[in-house]
C-alpha cells in the first residue's frame, strides 16, 4: 500500500482528487453566499452570476440556471481555443456544482438581512474565499474570466483590464435595475472578495524578506547563522551613484523575527540600509517543504 501510495500516478491521482474537493468546495461556498448574503441584499454579483441575478430581479428566472445556461457557450469556447480538456472539465465541474447549488440552497438558507456592513463584508469574505478555493484546485468559476482569458491569449489585452470592463458593464447595467446604493455595496464585496483571494492563494503573510546592504556586511551574514538560525543569501551588487562593487544579503525570517534581525544590524552597523517586505508564501528549508503543484 506505502508503495503504491508513493507512486508517481498515485501522487497524480491524489493530486488531482486534492484539487476537485477544492474545486467543489469552493463552488459551494461561493452558491451559498448568493441566498446569504447578496440575492436578499440586491447586491449584483460581477461577472455571469451577475447576469443571472438581474434576470431574477426583472423576470424571476432561478439563478443558478440562468448562470449555467450563460456558461455553456464560454466553456465551449474555452475547450476549442483556452487550455483543452483539463481547463475544461474542471471548469466544468466548477460551474455546474456552483449553479445547481444556488438554486438548491436558496429555498433553505435564511437570507441575512439589515446591517450592509455585515452583509457586504462577510458576503465579500464568502465570495473570494470560494473563488480562491477553486483556483488553488486549479479551476476557474466560469463566465468573464473565460472571456478575459482569451481575449488576453488572442488578442493580447491585459487580462486585469478586460475583468474590470466586463465587470463594469454588469455593474453599471445592474445599476438601472437595483439603484446606486447596492451597486456601492457590491463595490465593497468585490474589494473584499479580491483580498481574500489572494490570501487563500498565496497564504498569510507570516513571513518577512529583508534586504541588507551594509559594509559590515560578512559580520551581520554570520550574526543571522548564528543568533537567528536563519540561512543569507549573497547576491553581488554594484552601487548606482558610487559604481562600487559590494553584496546585499537576501534572508527570510518569521515575523516574530524581525525585531530581533533589525536589532542585529543596528548593533553592527546602524548605517546599513535595509528593505522590509512581506513573503506571503516560503517553501523550503526552515518553511513549509515544497510540494509538486
Amino acid at each position: 500500500m506505502k508503495k503504491f501510495l508513493s507512486s508517481p500516478k498515485s501522487k497524480k491521482f491524489l493530486r488531482s482528487f486534492q484539487d476537485y474537493l477544492l474545486i467543489i468546495g469552493g463552488a459551494i461556498i461561493i452558491a451559498a453566499n448568493v441566498p446569504l448574503f447578496l440575492e436578499p441584499n440586491h447586491v449584483v454579483s460581477t461577472g455571469v452570476t451577475g447576469i443571472g441575478m438581474l434576470a431574477h430581479y426583472l423576470w424571476g428566472w432561478p439563478i443558478g440556471m440562468v448562470t449555467l445556461v450563460l456558461n455553456i457557450p464560454l466553456l465551449l469556447a474555452g475547450l476549442k481555443w483556452g487550455d483543452g480538456l483539463k481547463f475544461f472539465f474542471r471548469t466544468i465541474v466548477a460551474v455546474t456544482v456552483m449553479t445547481l447549488m444556488i438554486d438548491i440552497l436558496s429555498p433553505h438558507l435564511a437570507p441575512i438581512q439589515g446591517d450592509p456592513l455585515l452583509y457586504t463584508l462577510f458576503g465579500g469574505l464568502l465570495d473570494g474565499l470560494g473563488i480562491g478555493l477553486v483556483l488553488r484546485g486549479r479551476g476557474t468559476t466560469g463566465g468573464t474570466d473565460i472571456v478575459a482569458q482569451l481575449l488576453n491569449r488572442y488578442r493580447g489585452w491585459p487580462f486585469g483590464h478586460i475583468f474590470i470592463i466586463l465587470n463594469g458593464v454588469i455593474l453599471l447595467a445592474a445599476a438601472a435595475v437595483v439603484g446606486v446604493v447596492p451597486i456601492l455595496y457590491a463595490l465593497i464585496v468585490n474589494f473584499v472578495s479580491g483580498r481574500v483571494i489572494n490570501v487563500v492563494q498565496e497564504g498569510v503573510s507570516y513571513a518577512r524578506a529583508v534586504l541588507i546592504v551594509s559594509e559590515q556586511a560578512e559580520e551581520i551574514r554570520r550574526t543571522i547563522i548564528e543568533d537567528l538560525g536563519r540561512g543569507v543569501t549573497l547576491l553581488e551588487a554594484r552601487g548606482g551613484y558610487t559604481e562600487k562593487s559590494r553584496p546585499v544579503l537576501y534572508v527570510v525570517v518569521s515575523r516574530s523575527q524581525v525585531t530581533l534581525l533589525k536589532h542585529i544590524i543596528a548593533e553592527i552597523d546602524a548605517r546599513a540600509f535595509v528593505v522590509v517586505s512581506e513573503a506571503h508564501e516560503v517553501l523550503g528549508e526552515g518553511f513549509r517543504p515544497v510540494k509538486k503543484g
